[in-house]
């Protein structure tokens, strides 16, 4: 099986290097349809912030791990990056890697499911551009396979991995029904923005941003369907919000625990929720011995990320036996395209069908003609199926690539449903 996969990556590459490389919906869809012309019959590109990934089925046999490095300097030339940058994979490899990378144990963060999706866009817009072939095509459904069992059999992606994630579980943890409370975030960098997207996923009541730069925050907002106050108004209506989370990048506390206790008793003392998730802190820590104040720093939160991440390390040997499981499969499924498998599978099948129609129409017969209905029926079944014997051994006497032999045979399993009739039986 000849797929080849090149990907850099956070094991491989600093984060300037991978931005370098780093491909738009626009940049892969001209990739697919340059490494179509000059390298595969068929394939898959994959890029994200911490990886940029080539897969292929290569049109001619001298075609290298070397030619697809090369041909991706071509397009995205630096200087910077070498070719020690590069993780390389061939045959089975390539596929297990795949498999991994879809299942979010070779993510940087450990069980990201987001990579699950990101990897299902990417075999989207390969299909959009005529890019998935007969075996890419299985390959795509033996991905997401593994990724959908590693996600709903594992607890590879349970718990919080990110600062942000970690501050709006707690919060749910404490306010039971997002949907009847209003919050704050204060600074709309990434920290900032992704909290936001994380309380707008977990259903928050209302949603108001705050930043220096209030053109940023108006951006966020728009994208979220979030309200905006302009930074040097939101003090004078902390009273207004059930949550605060702050993140900013102020060298300097922005929130004093007097100007939250003047916030609580104008809010009569009703709870609020502090997340301060900034590097140094924006609001005084010791707001957390004011009653009915909820408070919580980066601190505190990166102990629940350390557990959930070591509770995650521990399902990876589950991941691994789930991929291993899939990877068996799809070998167990392309060694059936072989052609002397597919001949011994198609008889079988034929000769099931006429066995099954004999036995239920051979109480018609008498018991002579019943030994006579046996031998004719097998007859014909054998001649139905001389010609497709022959074209397929014609197949391996062309001396086709293993490839162009297995679409061949593939098609005709499908056609005749032998691979569906195998696993229904077995």
């Amino acid at each position: 099986m000849n797929i080849l996969a090149v990907s850099i990556n956070h094991h491989t590459a600093p984060v300037e290097l991978r931005e370098t490389l780093h491909l738009s919906d626009d940049e892969i869809k001209m990739l697919i349809h340059h490494a179509r012309e000059e390298l595969f019959s068929e394939g898959l590109i994959i890029s994200t912030c911490n990886r940029t990934e080539v897969y292929g089925i290569p049109k001619d046999p001298k075609i290298d791990l070397i030619d697809i490095q090369n041909f991706i300097f071509s397009h995205k030339n630096n200087s910077d990056i070498k070719p020690d940058h590069f993780q390389t994979f061939s045959s089975t490899e390539a596929i297990k890697h795949l498999f991994k990378v879809i299942s979010g144990i070779d993510s940087l963060l450990i069980g990201d499911n987001q990579i699950y999706h990101q990897v299902k866009e990417s075999f989207q817009t390969a299909d959009e551009m005529e890019f998935s072939g007969f075996l890419m095509k299985r390959i795509f459904d033996a991905a997401i396979k593994t990724g959908k069992r590693a996600i709903t059999e594992t607890e590879i992606s349970e718990g919080a991995v990110t600062v942000s994630y970690a501050a709006v579980q707690l919060i749910e943890k404490i306010f039971s029904n997002l949907s009847k409370k209003t919050a704050l975030v204060i600074g709309t960098g990434e920290s900032g923005e992704l909290a936001a997207k994380h309380l707008i996923d977990k259903g928050i009541g209302k949603l108001v941003l705050t930043n220096r730069t209030k053109e940023k925050a108006e951006k966020i907002a728009r994208s979220l369907s979030a309200g905006v106050i302009p930074f040097n108004e939101f003090k004078e209506k902390l009273h207004e919000f059930d949550i605060i989370l702050s993140a900013t990048s102020a060298e300097e506390l922005i929130l004093s625990s007097e100007e939250i206790k003047s916030a609580m008793r104008k809010r009569n003392f009703s709870s609020m929720v502090l997340m301060d998730i900034a590097i140094p802190r924006d609001i005084d820590p010791s707001s957390k011995n004011i009653d009915y104040v909820f408070y919580n720093d980066i601190d505190s939160l990166n102990i629940i990320v350390e557990q959930n991440l070591a509770k995650r390390k521990v399902e990876i040997p589950k991941v691994e036996k789930i991929i291993n499981e899939e990877i068996d499969s799809f070998i167990s499924w392309f060694n059936s395209l072989e052609v002397a498998p597919t001949i011994k599978d198609l008889r079988d099948y034929f000769e099931t069908i006429r066995a099954d129609e004999v036995e239920k129409n051979k109480n018609r017969f008498s018991p002579d003609d019943q030994e006579k209905l046996d031998i004719i029926t097998k007859r014909i079944i054998n001649k139905i199926l001389h010609q497709p014997t022959v074209e397929l051994k014609k197949i391996n006497d062309l001396r086709s690539s293993a490839e162009e032999t297995a679409v061949k045979v593939g098609v005709l399993r499908d056609i005749f449903g032998i691979n569906i009739n195998k696993e229904t039986k077995e």
